[in-house]
C-alpha cells in the first residue's frame, strides 16, 4: 500500500461502507470523502461525515500508519488542527494530538482493486496496460485522447511563458521566435532561438523584401559571416550586414554555438538560416495566414520553400558541392513545423483569445497529418492501439510521458477503467 493508492481508494469511495468505526468504538458513515486537496495542508478539504450521531463538516488527513502524523510533523502545523477524521490504512501509535478520532480502513478496502493495481505496478512492459487496452471502450479512450492533447498543449504554454513575455505578449513576435526554434529542430533549437531573440522581428519585418539584406541580418546575427576568404556572395552579405549592424545597434550570437557535427547536411544551420530568411522573405502577414489553416495542404505551399540560389551547391559558405539542386524544405520538416509550432500555437491563441471555432481548426488541422512515427508511438501500435493521425500521435506522445513512464495509471482514465472493471 502507497499514500497515492490508499488516497485513490478513499476518493472513489472503494471500501465497503458498513461497519466504519472509530478507535473508540463510534460508528462512521461517510456523507461525501471532500475533494482532494493537491496543496499544502490536508488531504481532502469539505468532507460530510456522520460520527455517532453528530454530523461534522471539515477536512480529513489520510496514512498508511497513524504514526505518520508524527513523522510528518502535522502536531505543529495549523493547518491540521481542526480536522474533523484521521483516517489511517493500520494503527501503530496513538495520536492524542487534537480532538479528532481515528478510523482504520484497512479490512474494509477493495481488495480485487489493489490487486489489479499491484500487477499494474509489478509489470515492466513501457506501456503497463499492454494487453488489456481493448478492455477500455472507445467512447472513454476518445475522450481521454481531446483531454491529452488540450494538457499538451497547455504545457507548451508554460514552455513558452518566458517567451510570452519576453514577446511583449504580442502573437507575431511569439511565433516567429516559436518558427526560429523549430528550423533548428533538436540540435539547434537552442542557437536559432538565441538568433531570434537577438534580432528583434521589426528589424527583420522592415527588410523582408529584400532577400540579401534578410539572409546578411540572419546569417550575421548567426556569428556566421566571419570567413578569411569570403566568395562573393558571402563579402555582399558581410557588406550589408556591417552596415545594418551599425544602424541597429545589433550584437550578434556566438557562432561556436552552432552544431555542424553529425548532421545530414541538409541538416546543416547554414541551411536552415537560408531557408528561414527565404520564409521571411516570401510569408505577407504570416501569422494571420497561420492561425486560420484547418488542413496541412493549405499550408504546405506556404512552407514550400528552397534556400536562395548560391545553396543549390553549397551546405557551407565556401565549400562548392559536386550536385547542383535546389535546397527544398522536406516534407518531414514541415510536419514537424505544423505539429510542434503551428497547431499549438493557433489552440493556445484561440484559447486565449476566446475563439472556440478556431481551437478547433487546429485540432482539424492536426487530424489532417500523418501521425509521428517514433519509438513511443511504435510502443502504442504494439500495445493494439490505431495511431491514425497526429492528434493520436500527440495525445499519445502525452498520455505515454505524463502518465506511463512514471507508472500514472490512478491518474490515467484508461487506468482508472481498467482498475474499476466490474465494480
Amino acid at each position: 500500500m502507497n499514500e497515492s493508492l490508499f488516497q485513490y481508494l478513499w476518493k472513489h469511495t472503494l471500501y465497503r461502507p458498513e461497519g466504519l468505526l472509530t478507535l473508540e468504538g463510534e460508528p462512521v458513515v461517510i456523507m461525501h470523502p471532500g475533494v482532494q486537496n493537491f496543496d499544502a495542508g490536508p488531504d481532502f478539504l469539505g468532507a460530510r461525515v456522520k460520527i455517532g450521531n453528530t454530523l461534522w463538516a471539515g477536512n480529513i488527513e489520510l496514512h498508511i500508519r497513524s504514526s505518520d502524523w508524527y513523522r510528518h510533523r502535522h502536531m505543529t502545523d495549523p493547518r491540521y488542527k481542526n480536522i474533523i477524521l484521521h483516517v489511517v490504512y493500520e494503527h501503530d501509535v496513538p495520536v492524542d494530538d487534537g480532538a479528532f478520532p481515528t478510523m482504520v480502513l484497512q479490512q474494509h478496502l477493495d481488495q480485487e482493486v489493489i490487486g489489479k493495481y499491484r500487477y499494474l505496478m509489478n509489470k515492466t512492459s513501457p506501456i503497463l496496460c499492454a494487453g488489456q487496452v481493448d478492455k477500455v471502450p472507445d467512447i472513454i479512450w476518445s475522450a481521454w485522447f481531446d483531454r491529452l492533447l488540450a494538457e499538451r498543449w497547455e504545457l507548451r504554454l508554460k514552455e513558452w511563458e518566458d517567451l510570452w513575455q519576453r514577446s511583449g505578449k504580442d502573437w507575431r513576435t511569439l511565433l516567429y521566435y516559436r518558427l526560429a526554434a523549430n528550423f533548428g529542430f533538436h540540435t539547434n533549437r537552442d542557437a536559432f532561438l538565441s538568433l531570434a531573440l537577438s534580432l528583434p522581428l521589426r528589424i527583420l519585418a522592415r527588410h523582408r523584401n529584400n532577400l540579401l539584406q534578410t539572409e546578411a541580418l540572419l546569417f550575421g546575427q548567426a556569428g556566421l559571416l566571419n570567413s578569411r576568404a569570403p566568395d562573393a556572395y558571402e563579402s555582399a552579405l558581410e557588406q550589408e550586414y556591417h552596415f545594418l549592424r551599425r544602424k541597429y545597434l545589433l550584437e550578434p550570437v556566438p557562432a561556436h554555438h552552432w552544431k555542424f557535427l553529425r548532421l545530414r547536411p541538409q541538416n546543416f544551420p547554414t541551411l536552415r538560416i537560408a531557408q528561414f530568411a527565404m520564409l521571411v522573405h516570401k510569408s505577407l502577414d504570416l501569422f494571420a495566414r497561420m492561425m486560420e489553416i484547418e488542413h496541412a495542404d493549405m499550408l504546405f505551399p506556404l512552407l514550400d520553400l528552397h534556400a536562395s540560389a548560391y545553396w543549390n551547391n553549397h551546405y557551407r559558405f565556401g565549400e562548392i558541392t559536386e550536385e547542383t539542386t535546389e535546397k527544398y524544405i522536406g516534407r518531414d520538416a514541415m510536419h514537424n513545423i505544423l505539429v510542434n509550432t503551428v497547431a499549438p500555437m493557433q489552440y493556445l491563441y484561440a484559447r486565449l483569445q476566446g475563439r472556440s471555432a478556431l481551437q478547433d481548426k487546429s485540432l482539424l488541422l492536426l487530424q489532417s497529418l500523418r501521425a509521428e512515427q517514433n519509438r513511443i508511438t511504435k510502443e502504442w501500435q504494439q500495445a493494439g492501439i490505431v495511431v491514425k493521425d497526429a492528434a493520436r500521435s500527440q495525445a499519445l506522445l502525452q498520455l505515454f510521458n505524463g502518465y506511463c513512464d512514471r507508472k500514472g495509471c490512478l491518474d490515467c482514465a484508461v487506468g482508472n477503467r481498467l482498475l474499476r472493471l466490474g465494480q
